[in-house]
């Protein structure tokens, strides 16, 4: 699979990164590095073990990793549960569904990611 084709499988946009990055090989690069970032099991051990400001500052950055990457669909779900943790005296129950949906669009990040070239 290419690059481009690994951005349109995981809902993201190729266009959008090329945009930023100066060349499909650096983006490569960084896209074949995100299975290393951390953030996704951060965010799943913080909401497990009920820390909102870990779960908060890991779902922040999974926000910001997968936005600099233009992985839309990622970006989006991270998004909404970094909106719902921001201001929030707790975990909300709401966070569980948010994150299944963060969980979905993760996998199916790394899933195209494990079929590039």
């Amino acid at each position: 699979m290419t690059i481009e084709q690994c951005y349109a499988q995981m809902g993201g946009s190729f266009a959008e990164v090329s945009a930023r990055l100066p060349s499909t090989r650096l983006i490569e690069k960084f896209v074949r590095k995100f299975p290393e970032d951390p953030s996704y099991g951060q965010l799943k051990q913080s909401l497990a073990e009920n820390c909102l400001a870990d779960a908060f500052r890991a779902a922040h950055t999974l926000k910001g990793v997968a936005a600099n990457l233009s992985f839309a669909s990622l970006r989006r779900s991270a998004s909404d549960l970094t909106e719902l943790l921001r201001h929030a005296e707790g975990i909300p129950a709401q966070a569980q569904a948010l994150f299944a949906q963060v969980t979905r669009d993760y996998e199916a990040t790394l899933a195209a990611i494990s079929q590039l070239d």
